[in-house]
């Protein structure tokens, strides 16, 4: 007889302010580790989607000391890595497809870049810089800076639709708009022919958005710390909005999808 498949296929978590918090002791709720863990043990895969880079996620596990691994990782909100063995391996062809689309894009707008460094530089004391994955970053000071840094780029690419400020509080960075957290996500359910409707979500942050998404996960669910425009999106997809924060209102929502399910 073929094994069962479990109501809940894939499992997507956002690391900071959603899976994981810097004000609590452990980071991440033992509760939720082992609900993880039984999940993965039905047959369940299990995500972390962040913008983190990939050395700097890996360092925060080894940190936390998780009594339980994610199958895959995403980083800088696009780049995919699966778990084999005691390693990550990166989704190469993938990669390398996000990879050129962000450098096509990224050439569209070379000329206008410099003088955008100038102009905030005089206006603003946020850090700016560029990295592998983006032509033009910052830190701001705080958020009220990070938005006035936003409304001036997106002011610069609004006749450019493939392009993109990704924010996440006083950071930000520049993106192709085909390449996110969510069309990562949608893609390692397609390799793993999982459905929306096997899919569950859980985010805090604006560059969560576009992974809380009906169309691309059923189960969609929002920490009590999450910012008001996740909550609210999350609420008009049908999704769960969670009493507790972090990692506590992911397993909060896990516990409801898996409730919910149970009853049908």
């Amino acid at each position: 007889m073929p094994p069962l498949t479990p109501p809940i296929q894939l499992i997507c978590t956002d690391f900071d302010g959603t899976l994981h918090s810097d004000y609590t002791v452990p980071p991440v709720p033992v509760a939720l580790q082992d609900a993880l863990a039984e999940q993965q043990a039905a047959g369940a895969r299990w995500m972390i989607n962040t913008g983190r880079e990939l050395d700097d996620l890996l360092e925060g596990l080894r940190r936390v000391q998780l009594s339980v691994q994610p199958d895959y990782l995403v980083v800088v909100e696009r780049e995919i890595h699966q778990r084999v063995g005691d390693d990550y391996e990166p989704f190469t062809e993938w990669n390398e497809q996000c990879a050129a689309a962000q450098a096509a894009v990224f050439e569209t707008i070379a000329d206008r870049l410099p003088p955008l460094f100038v102009q905030l530089r005089l206006d603003h004391d946020a850090h700016l810089y560029e990295d592998p994955w983006s032509p033009f970053c910052f830190i701001a000071r705080d958020n009220d800076e990070a938005d006035a840094i936003q409304a001036v780029v997106d002011a610069l690419l609004a006749d450019l639709p493939n392009i993109a400020l990704v924010r996440n509080d006083i950071y930000g960075r520049l993106s192709h708009t085909a390449y996110t957290k969510g069309s990562a996500m949608a893609e390692v359910a397609r390799q793993l022919s999982i459905a929306p409707q096997s899919i569950l979500a859980a985010g805090d942050h604006w560059n969560d958005l576009s992974m809380l998404r009906a169309d691309l996960a059923h189960w969609l669910v929002a920490p009590a710390n999450a910012m008001p425009e996740v909550t609210a999106q999350v609420r008009a997809e049908g999704g769960y909005i969670a009493t507790t924060e972090c990692g506590e209102g992911v397993l909060e929502g896990l516990q409801h999808a898996l409730n919910q399910l149970a009853k049908n």
